[in-house]
């Protein structure tokens, strides 16, 4: 799976997928805040699958994860 996010997109991806799950536990605790597992894990992962399909690659080194 080729790495396809940059530094500062992994690190936003990551505060607002934190920020949404926080929601679940703490503010209108609704099921939409599970939607931020898409962020967190596409931060973990380095990853989107959407850029992919789209062509967009905001990682500078063009590494190649096995």
């Amino acid at each position: 799976m080729k790495i396809n996010l940059g530094t500062a997109d992994r690190l936003l991806r990551l505060v607002v997928g934190l920020v949404l799950i926080t929601l679940v536990f703490i503010g209108p605790q609704t099921a939409w805040g599970w939607i931020g597992l898409i962020p967190l894990a596409t931060a973990l992962l380095g990853n989107c699958p959407v850029y992919s399909l789209l062509g967009f690659d905001t990682c500078r080194t063009k590494k190649q994860a096995d």
